[in-house]
């Protein structure tokens, strides 16, 4: 063990690696609830629309950072992968950033702008959301498959576009289920409800794909002893969906218990599926082309980069708890006064 710490060639791209990986998981749970919650606009009125806007206004902007910092963390610990990835995502990163700007903007304007106008924002923060989510899902589907682009492994980003598109707007409903109370309330137990079809089949989707696509993570899945050690991922999955169906129909309560159950219930199925992937990939950050430690930088580089990190990682940890504990409870009405 001590020989593993002292090789810094070792131990300092698992480090960033799992750093990375911890800002990517915080990402998709945050900002995927709050890009759920806009794709979900179509579905509400007015009124509700802006209690919607309401329950992610303290959170949404700050959720990012952790996008921000995944990416900054690629780019500067594993720079030959960071090249490799965007090269062959190029096309939906854009899609991915325009749909932020249009998101921010839209989220901003729909509060200024006069009334006759705010439908029209309303729209831009729903398209905005969903092209957030597609790409996102695309560039994930494409990941799998090795980024290759052919009309196969395209067409499998597509449906994995989709997918996690209905992932995030199962999390942005339960997110809701916490956040609102009386008819929207209902309506987000309703919409949980007709979105969990989706999140297992998307999930699914997903875990199943990469031991296909990959004889060496279909060894690294089915194998003996492994096959027993790691069976436990799968069970845990199963039994927090049939919680989360018994839940929903049990939703909402007259005292609010149980409010929390969905949303908490999602993250930790977000959180296995993560791992899930994270075990098939590793040790590869570019699949079967570059390992964390061939694409890593110079240790003595990624030693330096650790010591800002140590710094800012916990300011950003913090800064993310204190807005959630700040503004816990119900969202209450919209007001920009």
């Amino acid at each position: 063990m001590s020989e593993i710490f002292a090789d810094q060639s070792q131990w300092l791209p698992l480090v960033f690696a799992a750093l990375m990986g911890l800002s990517i998981l915080i990402y998709v749970v945050l900002d995927g609830f709050d890009l759920g919650v806009g794709v979900l606009f179509p579905f509400a009125e007015d009124a509700e629309k802006d209690r919607m806007v309401a329950s992610i206004g303290p959170f949404w902007d700050a959720n990012e950072t952790w996008l921000v910092l995944a990416i900054g963390i690629l780019l500067v610990a594993f720079p030959s992968a960071h090249g490799a990835i965007l090269t062959a995502l190029y096309l939906p990163v854009a899609i991915m950033l325009f749909g932020l700007i249009l998101r921010g903007v839209s989220f901003e304007f729909r509060a200024k702008a006069p009334a006759s106008q705010k439908p029209a924002w309303n729209r831009a923060f729903f398209i905005g959301s969903l092209m957030t989510s597609l790409s996102q899902g695309f560039m994930l589907g494409l990941y799998i498959m090795g980024l290759q682009w052919t009309i196969w492994t395209v067409g499998f980003a597509l449906l994995t576009a989709i997918f996690l598109t209905v992932a995030y707007s199962f999390i942005g409903a339960t997110w809701l289920v916490l956040k609102t109370e009386g008819a929207l309330q209902k309506k987000a137990v309703e919409w949980s409800r007709g979105g969990i079809w989706g999140l297992v089949l998307g999930l699914g989707a997903v875990s199943l794909a990469s031991p296909l696509v990959s004889p060496r993570i279909f060894e690294k899945w089915f194998s003996f002893p492994e096959i027993v050690l790691l069976a436990p991922l799968p069970m845990m999955f199963c039994l927090l969906i049939g919680l989360l169906f018994v839940g929903l129909k049990r939703l909402p309560t007259a005292d609010d218990s149980f409010a929390w159950f969905p949303f908490a219930a999602t993250i930790v199925l977000f959180i296995l599926a993560f791992f899930g992937l994270a075990y098939s990939f590793y040790p590869y950050v570019v699949p079967e082309q570059l390992t964390i430690y061939e694409a890593a930088s110079a240790p003595e580089s990624l030693l330096i980069i650790l010591f800002g990190t140590i710094f800012v990682l916990p300011a950003i940890l913090g800064y993310t708890i204190l807005s959630y504990v700040i503004f816990r409870g119900k969202a209450r009405a919209l007001s920009y006064d």
